[in-house]
């Protein structure tokens, strides 16, 4: 019975002395264990932070054809970066049933609006004469310090008259296509994982980043606003604010 009386005496007077440095035992008793997150099942809830941003250049190759559940969620992206930031040297033909496809836009949306970087015509077809005209009128008068022209549509019953617009326009269009293509197809699961033959998958990141309906819209008419406000400011003010 002395021991244990002993003991018992002895051990409230060591957790009292410990007490004050209880933050330093529990310190070095932890020194290199990885710091858990709420999704590993650990207490610590902090999200990870999400760094990784995928450089995304749809001018990179002539056609990119996408297929899978996240085809369309990449087109819109591709879409809002030629705008973005291309916006200045690029113009982005997209139908108008695509662009209600892509970005919500009712028929009658955007008619007014007179953005240098997009083009909203009335259906595949018209975006197709329309891109024939210029680039055979950019042919024949020899212009060079012109924009680049990226088509993003479902290419439907025309993947024939897109494929050969192409091959007679070699560097002198690009485009981003849903629907059937008869060449290479990067297929994009719901994930934004993209599985690809080589010729495109050398192009591309191994996912690419998703967007909603309603915050593709949001961006669109952002974007919009900022060429329009670009286009109207004198060439002095134009040219300071894009350097800032």
């Amino acid at each position: 019975m002395q021991p244990v009386l002993l003991l018992g005496l002895l051990l409230p007077a060591a957790v009292a002395i410990c007490y004050p440095f209880r933050h330093r035992i529990l310190a070095a008793a932890t020194a290199g264990m990885p710091v858990l997150s709420a999704s590993t099942g650990g207490s610590d809830s902090r999200p990870v932070p999400f760094t990784y941003r995928p450089s995304l250049d749809p001018f990179v190759v002539p056609a990119l054809a996408l297929a899978g559940s996240g085809a369309v969620d990449s087109a819109r992206v591709f879409a809002l970066s030629a705008l973005d930031e291309h916006g200045d040297s690029s113009l982005v033909v997209i139908p108008r049933p695509d662009a209600g496809r892509l970005f919500g836009l009712a028929e009658d949306e955007l008619l007014d609006e007179n953005a240098p970087g997009l083009f909203i015509p009335g259906n595949l077809d018209a975006a197709l004469a329309y891109l024939e005209t210029e680039l055979a009128i950019r042919r024949t008068t020899g212009a060079s310090a012109t924009r680049r022209l990226l088509l993003v549509a479902d290419c439907v019953e025309e993947a024939g008259r897109i494929a050969a617009l192409l091959d007679r326009h070699p560097g002198e269009l690009s485009a981003v296509l849903l629907g059937p293509w008869p060449g290479a197809q990067a297929a994009v699961d719901g994930d934004g994982l993209v599985d690809a033959p080589s010729a495109l998958a050398a192009h591309l990141p191994q996912r690419l980043p998703a967007m909603s309906r309603t915050e593709a819209r949001d961006r669109l008419h952002a974007a919009i606003a900022r060429q329009t406000s670009e286009e109207r400011r004198p060439p002095g003010r134009r040219s300071n604010s894009r350097r800032t």
